[in-house]
């Protein structure tokens, strides 16, 4: 029998959530509903160090925004709660001391001075086959000194044995057959001397625990692999071990590294889903949701950063991604983000959109701007009129405030070096052939008239026209926004240009 897809994200509350880790969310939530099959939600939260307050809401935030909500969770439970690590802590030891049990795990007593003694003396130290024999540790120690040790209760942590000469090798559904050299692995801790497991054991024993089909995280964990392999014979569930996959990195615009906080920083784009307050320093710091972009677009633009359906297709909604989704079509090679690109995607998405859908957010957009508008109707309107010119959503405002509120400044250089009465005087008659109920080409067809009763061209009317309505060279056609407008906000705008040009 087939074993039941089950996957997990499982990020730890440590700060603001990088457009890497809501990937792989998405992979993850894509492969389980293609299959059918189970997304979970586990938060890894037993570095109580890096524990940050508010952090799990915030993740769980950012997945609601992104449309792909787990099935399970901290806040939803369900079958193999709990789902954070801090409450599953009494689950832990038990597998710490089976594995000391069978020689594939120590005590080690070293105290923090020590190590860092250690590392000073030798360089890139670390604590492993070629190191251990030096230590405190239960490999070096007499079995009456650790259990003394032990009964007093001495600070101590538990570190697997990695064996020498050995050849870890998996199968990773995207990168294929891979081995690790154990000499080359260091001994993790497995287990603190607060009793509580660090990411290495309590990983392998949730994901035996809550059933894990597949493990889909990022290509940095690959290190880490060897460790968990080991972990899962060691303690005897070789045989319902998960399937690997190892995402590619997201990289910097240059191709140069995995992209981090600090280059969004310092390149002008944000790297977070949604904004992020560090609680302790007070500092914000910007999302994609804040700064404009719509939660599809984001989900589109991340699936396609490492993933593609083997045609050009772009565009792709939710329901699109799960259906066409599959993991051979993930790439090895580490995927560049493109700032330029990605706001591409959301301009695509706001110009497909229909205005009823957009309405909220435009709406959002101008009342972070202090203006609050009521009226729908008219607003879908203007949201036609605009979208096609917005790349983020609080574009809206700038192109669509005119609308609601009269300009306070005109761009009298593009006007008054060719001003004239004779023009006024053209202007001052148009006021007086706007009338409600006129569509845009009917408005369009009187200006051209009367503009050759006032022997004008056109072309030289259209600039002032546009410039009394909106205040600058900029908007969707004139006589749409004349419309839209209404007679008698149209004449009182065109007036009230006509005395400033003057």
């Amino acid at each position: 029998m087939e074993k039941k897809v089950r996957v997990r994200f499982a990020p730890s509350p440590t700060g603001g959530l990088h457009l890497g880790g809501v990937r792989t969310a998405l992979f993850n939530y894509l492969f389980a509903k293609k299959h059918n099959g189970t997304f979970i939600l586990r938060v890894e939260d037993t570095d109580q160090t890096r524990f940050v307050p508010g952090a799990e809401a915030y993740i769980v935030s950012c997945l609601e925004w992104c449309g792909i909500s787990p099935d399970e969770s901290p806040v939803l439970g369900g079958a193999f709660g709990p789902y954070r690590q801090s409450e599953r802590k009494s689950t832990y030891k038990q597998y710490a001391d089976q594995l000391i049990s069978s020689g594939h795990a120590y005590y080690a007593f070293d105290t923090p001075e020590e190590l860092e003694e250690k590392r000073k003396a030798v360089p890139n130290f670390t604590y492993g086959l070629a190191t251990r024999a030096e230590m405190r540790n239960s490999l070096t120690l007499a079995e009456e000194e650790v259990q003394a040790l032990l009964a007093k209760n001495t600070p101590h942590v538990v570190r697997i044995k990695m064996p020498a000469d050995e050849l870890v090798s998996f199968t990773d559904l995207i990168r294929g057959h891979v081995s690790f050299d154990t000499n080359l692995v260091d001994d993790k801790v497995l287990l603190k001397a607060d009793g509580m497991p660090t990411y290495h054991l309590a990983v392998v024993a949730d994901d035996r625990a809550m059933e894990i089909s597949h493990i889909f995280r990022g290509e940095e964990w690959l290190p880490s692999a060897p460790i968990h392999i080991l972990l899962w014979r060691y303690l005897g569930w070789a045989d319902e071990m998960p399937q690997w996959v190892h995402l590619p990195l997201i990289l910097k615009p240059d191709g140069n590294g995995k992209l981090s906080k600090r280059d969004g920083d310092r390149l002008g784009f944000p790297v977070y889903a949604q904004n992020w307050t560090d609680p302790k320093t007070g500092d914000l710091t910007r999302g994609f949701k804040e700064l404009g972009f719509m939660p599809e677009a984001f989900v589109n633009l991340l699936a396609m950063l490492g993933w593609n359906d083997g045609t050009d297709q772009e565009l792709f909604t939710l329901t699109e991604l799960v259906d066409k989704f599959s993991v051979e079509r993930i790439s090895k090679a580490g995927a560049k983000f493109d700032f330029e690109k990605a706001k591409w995607y959301n301009h695509e998405w706001i110009k497909n959109s229909a205005p009823k859908k957009l309405l909220p957010f435009v709406k959002q957009a101008f009342s972070v701007q202090g203006i609050e508008l009521d009226a729908d109707a008219r607003l879908e309107k203007v949201i036609d009129l605009i979208k096609d010119r917005c790349n983020l959503l609080p574009d809206f405002v700038a192109q669509g405030l005119y609308f609601f509120i009269a300009p306070k400044e005109y761009d009298l250089a593009a006007v008054q070096p060719k001003w004239t009465a004779e023009k006024a005087a053209f202007f001052e008659a148009y006021a007086m052939e706007i009338k409600d109920g006129l569509v845009g080409a009917e408005l369009e067809e009187k200006f051209k008239a009367l503009a050759a009763a006032h022997n004008f061209k056109p072309g030289e009317l259209m600039l002032p026209l546009r410039i009394m309505l909106v205040g600058g060279k900029f908007g969707p056609g004139v006589f749409d926004i004349l419309v839209n407008l209404g007679a008698e906000e149209s004449t009182k705008r065109i007036h009230k240009a006509i005395a400033a040009f003057n």
